[in-house]
């Protein structure tokens, strides 16, 4: 006989997971043929590939200062179905309001931003990504709400609508429009201009947010609106640690490349060269990204109505091994067929393909942390999540100083590993204490352990093999194995997971 068990659970969030994943991937796969995969090759400059990591870098911590972490607060606040509207109105209302605050002052001084980045030509970029992140910070509410009442599939296909916009737009303005003025359409060097290429890139984000944000209306006109001011201080007090979670997290997410503009030796545009290179490169670790964003996507909302469970900790360290062993197979494929997957970027950007290992390697750990330090967010100690965070930014920008300088590019790499498995680390630990789970922290451990180990035997046989389809067959070879191993080690384990039951 068996009886349900949490693990069942597993499976409910890995189907969620599933669903998020697919709008992720498909949108991310999509945003990456465009943004990388053509646009190092739009872009054989890479500083002008530079400029735009650069301002989306910039982009990402200014979303953070937008929203303030008012749609984990909305998770808290109005996971109680009784709760939900109070908390989706009071939450979207703040959102709003500031948002027009902000992005007014950020049009109003966009010379002195401009001057201060180190592009005092280009004032008309922060008009661009004022729009941008305002409109994206006014659908974030509506975004979480989507994620919180179990609407995957609405969530997944905004997400996907949207990154094919902005794909089609791209398209038509850097491929079509330079056709069409060819054939004589000689209105349309108006808008098209070998050198206004980037702004079309920016212009294409700024209609695609848009056309999101009127998609989510009617998620703002299912509410009547009402700003509860006692509801709003206990959701403030509960975001502003997380405001400094978010923007250390950023931090050590996106900013290699403004930190590269600045520490390298070389001149600016050197700088933003090496910056393109570097940020051009990172994408390769896409899939161990994609998959832990996707696994974060669904396992905030999902951790958070567990929260009450008598089985809630043993279905935590569930979630937490299969993330570590999913990831870690993650992890296997793009190393052992590096060789293939280097070809997505333009030739002038392929020399720094040796700092993939060490990024997916840091990929790895930040989503063992967002496993790990869950327990501060259900007991309402965010503070502790704040100082880890600043704890690997300190780390990132330690070794960014002191290595940079020296050693160029690869520091940053470096860098990021060192900061995400420090949050690991101290995510597990302040867990032990606070709020223990029995994580499987050996096994776990072994998963990526044993995935290094065949990375190490697959570039034995890169250095011995000379033909590319030998080695292709040797890899899958290496990686079946990989498989079978830790199939055959967990099998009974992987049917408990799908199935929801334990023998007696």
């Amino acid at each position: 006989m068996g009886h349900c068990q949490p693990m069942s659970l597993v499976k409910q969030l890995a189907g969620e997971t599933a669903i998020y994943g697919l709008s992720n991937i498909l949108g991310r796969i999509l945003h990456f043929v465009v943004f990388t995969m053509y646009l190092t090759r739009e872009f054989s400059d890479r500083a002008l590939f530079g400029i735009y990591q650069d301002l989306y870098s910039y982009a990402a911590f200014l979303l953070i200062i937008f929203t303030y972490r008012f749609e984990t607060a909305y998770f808290r606040f109005g996971s109680k179905k009784e709760a939900e509207h109070t908390a989706f109105s009071t939450a979207s209302s703040s959102i709003i309001g500031t948002t027009l605050l902000l992005t007014i002052t950020l049009i109003a001084f966009r010379q002195d931003l401009a001057d201060l980045l180190l592009y005092p030509d280009r004032s008309r970029y922060i008009i661009y990504f004022a729009m941008i992140i305002g409109l994206d910070a006014m659908a974030a509410i509506p975004f979480a709400r989507l994620r919180l009442s179990n609407r995957p599939l609405r969530f997944a296909f905004i997400k996907i609508l949207n990154i094919v916009f902005t794909l089609v737009l791209v398209l038509f303005f850097l491929e079509g429009c330079p056709w069409l003025i060819d054939q004589g359409y000689s209105g349309l060097d108006k808008i098209y201009s070998l050198e206004n290429r980037l702004d079309l890139v920016f212009i294409s984000n700024l209609i695609a947010s848009a056309l999101v944000f009127i998609m989510l209306l009617p998620e703002f006109l299912k509410v009547r609106f009402h700003f509860d001011k006692r509801l709003w201080i206990k959701m403030a007090r509960y975001a502003l640690p997380l405001i400094i979670v978010g923007l250390a997290g950023v931090f050590n997410q996106y900013v290699a490349v403004p930190l590269l503009k600045y520490l390298l030796p070389g001149s600016l545009e050197d700088n933003l060269s090496t910056g393109g290179l570097y940020g051009a490169v990172a994408k390769l670790a896409i899939i161990m990204n994609l998959f832990t964003q996707a696994f974060n996507y669904a396992a905030e909302p999902f951790f958070f109505k567990q929260a009450d469970d008598k089985n809630a900790k043993k279905t935590y360290a569930d979630v937490a091994q299969a993330f570590a062993l999913i990831a870690s197979i993650a992890f296997l494929v793009i190393i052992l067929y590096i060789d293939v997957v280097k070809l997505i970027l333009g030739p002038n950007y392929r020399e720094g393909i040796h700092i993939v290992p060490i990024l997916l390697l840091a990929n790895w750990f930040l989503g063992m942390y967002y496993n790990f330090s869950i327990w501060y967010k259900i007991k309402d100690k965010t503070h502790i999540g704040a100082l880890i965070s600043i704890g690997g930014a300190i780390i990132t920008i330690l070794i960014a100083f002191l290595m940079v300088p020296k050693v160029g590019y690869e520091a940053m790499a470096w860098a990021t590993l060192g900061c995400y498995s420090f949050m690991a680390l101290a995510g597990y630990l302040t867990g032990r204490h606070y709020y223990p789970v029995p994580y499987p922290v050996m096994r776990i451990g072994l998963y990526i352990g044993s995935a290094v180990l065949f990375m190490w035997l697959g570039n034995l046989l890169s250095t011995s093999i000379s033909s590319p389809i030998v080695l292709f067959l040797s890899s899958t070879v290496l990686f079946i194995s990989y498989l079978a191993l830790w199939y055959r080690i967990e099998r009974k384990t992987l049917q408990e997971w799908w199935s929801g039951t334990r023998p007696n």
